[in-house]
């Protein structure tokens, strides 16, 4: 139906106020009308951002209260406003309600409505299966979803049910094994495998092409930190997220898996993180009584212990024609790149397989040309498919990373003097150039390979604090040769002219304070959960996965005449937000 096809036209009232309301094919619009009939203020509300229409006088949030009018009926759409210290729109759930002359055409306009919303929000989710985690947002995780998920669902005919979680990967055997038929969605990320299963994929190979996931997943954030819900919608808040549901939004997601030799360890959608990441997260554990203050204490300690790592990265760089992680451009809904992505990434699929099983069943083939190798020591090894930007990080890891372009952003963080490093640090606290600096490189890649050097496979990580014997203290000066299919560190003692390789040792930064034994692996960190295993292969799956989101709005593009709506709100008493 054309926009300019008219649905409906009368006069409504909002408290006192006479507005002329006309339902288009893809708009609610209603204009407050003066005494000579002339036109005042407009404020329009698109028919798919509309959530419910309700019969009489309806709120929903924090009670449900409902006072049966004949003439009445409420309508409850998307509200947005700036989130302040965030840089996406904090949605809220708007609320007005309409008087009639008569019932029969307050019937007639909630029929109209509802049947405009099934009509041009064909993507709205029906039946939802919704898993909790009982821990999550210290311990809130359940009282979140019922206060003020769950009147929201109901509220957009939304039929959910519900699994407390008691263990570990309770969701995933659930998906796996039962019959998810007649749901829409889940409010987790867990359907690659059962998506793979059906389709008759083995997920243990790297070489193969994964099957993107008919069902979308959903989100809702309720613990301390949430960078997936940070980078695809802008802010960390349940009902936001919710809303997003409810709407039926579709973004598009890129994830990385992640295998050990012939085996697939993890997906993973935000983070990888090799040494510092790793550390704090491995630290952290060990005070969780502490909640969300134990990674700063954690990251305080690991950043004193002054570790860095050998290792050799392997990568298969993307086309730097098509983006780079050093543009300056951020990933906001309706992102061009991504957008120009979908056909390029469905379209080569069958090409890359063959790329990706040479490069695995051969990894040192000079034939692989593409490759690139570099060995070293290492503050941090970091992959991220997204920004990963977060309450504490506004730009995230990697400022100019896309959510569905089919490609990471590798981030190398060379061992360094320690005020370096922290500069490093708090550059991801500022707008400054994280990667502006001479220790730090970054790449858009499309896999990636870390391998350990041959004697230290089988060692395993050294907590801080751990007993062992003490570390050569003398200053070290680094030579590096570096070349596009290959490089290598050479560390050399200084004064002594005695070459070295892998074998340098970090001196500790007060290490007093920290650690008496300098441990030679790390761990890797793979979306705040620890991986058993330290050599890995990772290969970034194109939009494998659909979230119910739509990308960073641009607050200025979406104004949505939010201030009209303000304008309304506050000249009707009566009209509270929720």
């Amino acid at each position: 139906m054309e926009e300019t096809d008219l649905r409906l036209e009368s006069s409504l009232w909002v408290g006192n106020k006479r507005y002329r309301a006309v339902l288009t094919g893809w708009h609610f619009n209603w204009t407050e009308v003066d005494k000579k009939n002339r036109d005042k203020k407009t404020i329009s509300v698109p028919v798919a951002e509309v959530v419910g229409v309700e019969e009489g006088r309806v709120k929903i949030l924090p009670q449900k209260s409902v006072k049966d009018t004949d003439k009445d009926f409420t309508v409850f759409y998307v509200k947005r406003s700036s989130s302040g210290s965030s840089y996406g729109l904090l949605w809220t759930l708007g609320r007005t309600q309409f008087s009639c002359l008569s019932r029969v055409l307050r019937d007639q306009w909630a029929k109209h409505l509802r049947t405009a919303l099934k009509t041009h929000s064909p993507l709205r989710p029906n039946r939802l299966l919704v898993f909790i985690n009982p821990f999550g947002g210290k311990k809130k995780g359940r009282k979140i979803y019922h206060s003020l998920v769950a009147p929201l669902f109901e509220l957009a005919g939304i039929s959910s049910h519900v699994i407390v979680t008691e263990r570990a990967n309770q969701a995933r055997d659930h998906l796996l094994k039962k019959d998810l038929t007649g749901f829409d969605g889940e409010i987790l990320h867990g359907v690659i495998g059962r998506t793979q299963q059906k389709a008759g994929l083995c997920e243990n190979d790297p070489t193969v092409n994964l099957q993107p996931c008919p069902l979308h997943i959903g989100i809702i954030p309720a613990g301390s930190t949430d960078c997936v819900c940070y980078a695809t919608v802008g802010v960390i808040n349940p009902v936001t997220s919710a809303l997003h549901i409810i709407i039926g939004d579709s973004q598009p997601l890129d994830v990385c898996s992640v295998h050990h030799a012939t085996a697939l360890v993890r997906y993973s959608v935000s983070l990888l993180g090799y040494g510092f990441y790793g550390d704090v997260l491995a630290e952290s554990e060990k005070y969780r009584w502490m909640g969300p203050l134990r990674y700063d204490y954690s990251g305080t300690m690991v950043y004193l212990s002054n570790r860095s790592y050998a290792g050799t990265v392997q990568y298969l760089p993307a086309d730097p024609l098509l983006s780079s992680p050093r543009d300056r451009t951020r990933c906001l809904s309706g992102c061009s790149v991504c957008s120009q992505s979908t056909e390029r990434l469905f379209s080569t699929s069958s090409a890359k397989g063959l790329l990706y099983s040479s490069h695995f069943s051969q990894f040192s083939s000079d034939s692989e040309g593409e490759w690139v190798s570099v060995e070293g020591r290492f503050r941090c090894v970091s992959l991220t498919c997204m920004s990963s930007s977060c309450p504490k990080s506004p730009l995230g890891l990697s400022p100019s990373a896309h959510l569905a372009d089919g490609t990471g952003d590798l981030i190398l963080v060379w061992d360094t003097h320690p005020l370096e490093f922290l500069k490093f640090l708090y550059r991801h606290t500022s707008t400054q150039d994280q990667f502006d600096l001479p220790f730090v490189e970054v790449h858009r890649v499309k896999a990636v390979r870390f391998s350990l050097p041959p004697d230290k496979e089988d060692e395993g990580y050294e907590e801080i604090g751990s007993s062992g014997g003490g570390m050569d203290e003398e200053g070290m000066d680094y030579i590096e040769t570096v070349s596009r299919t290959g490089s290598q560190k050479h560390l050399a003692e200084g004064g002594t002219g005695r070459e070295m390789t892998n074998e340098k040792i970090t001196a500790p930064f007060l290490c007093g304070l920290c650690c008496s034994k300098a441990p030679t692996v790390s761990v890797w960190n793979c979306d705040g959960e620890i991986l058993p295993s330290k050599e890995i292969l990772c290969r970034i799956h194109g939009q494998l996965v659909r979230l119910y989101a739509r990308g960073i709005e641009d607050g200025a593009a979406v104004h949505n005449c939010s201030e009209e709506n303000d304008k309304c709100e506050r000249d009707t008493p009566d009209t509270p937000t929720c």
